[in-house]
């Protein structure tokens, strides 16, 4: 697959403007642990999801989070509808499988009152019809919280205390391959402007010296380290710090 083709396959429509909103995420002074890592607290993060041929990654950034955030909360990991966001979040300046944004994804869920599970409201990788059905939410959102951007420090402080934490980066051709190790990158930009592909921050760690943040992926298990990867922490790489955000349960 070439990279132009991977990109109207995998990645959001760009440009996604992901500065909408002011940060309200408040730092404590830290000091903060050397790693952590959700996946090992508890029965906190579900499995790597599949997105498909649908530009729809930003839906699993949002459910991963809303997922571990109501795991943290309530001890009962659900599984959430990615399809629910595509099909109905388009009020909020989401655009289904053309890309959308998890702030914008996480304020959807908190006015509509609710997110359904996948099993009743299962994925399909299209835009459909919205078929929501109040009665059957399974999640809920409070507030949303979104990072100050460029403040990867509240990023740290956010995961660290609190839970995984959504967040937008630009991809570049270099990525797409990506097998292992402590991505880093010269040819990606660290702008607002330029972020196409969300994910979820479940952690963070450091390895000879080189901090990276652990971060699940919607590319399948095939791809990364069984669907993860490992991106340089501390640089704003590729914009990682642009717009990052996380919702607090009901």
């Amino acid at each position: 697959m070439s990279f132009a083709e991977f990109k109207k396959h995998f990645l959001l429509t760009e440009p996604q403007n992901c500065s909408a909103t002011r940060g309200n995420h408040v730092s404590s002074n830290g000091p903060y642990p050397e790693m952590i890592d959700w996946r090992t607290k508890g029965n906190y993060v579900t499995d790597v999801k599949n997105q498909g041929p649908c530009g729809s990654c930003w839906t699993f950034s949002t459910t991963g989070c809303l997922e571990s955030v109501t795991a943290i909360a309530k001890g009962k990991l659900l599984q959430l509808a990615e399809q629910q966001l595509v099909d109905c979040a388009g009020a909020f300046n989401n655009h289904g499988c053309n890309g959308g944004l998890p702030s914008q994804a996480f304020e959807y869920i908190m006015y509509n009152k609710g997110l359904m599970t996948e099993e009743d409201y299962p994925y399909t990788a299209r835009d459909g019809p919205c078929k929501f059905k109040p009665q059957l939410a399974a999640a809920f959102v409070k507030e949303v919280v979104n990072i100050t951007r460029y403040d990867e420090v509240g990023m740290v402080d956010a995961v660290a205390r609190y839970n995984p934490v959504s967040f937008a980066y630009e991809v570049t051709s270099d990525f797409m391959h990506y097998r292992d190790g402590i991505y880093t990158s010269t040819k990606c930009h660290n702008t607002t402007d330029k972020v196409n592909h969300a994910v979820l921050a479940v952690g963070f760690a450091h390895e000879n010296g080189t901090p990276y943040w652990i971060v699940k992926n919607s590319w399948g298990t095939a791809w990364g380290i069984k669907g993860y990867f490992y991106i340089e922490k501390g640089k704003n790489m590729c914009g990682l710090a642009a717009c990052s955000s996380y919702p607090v349960p009901l």
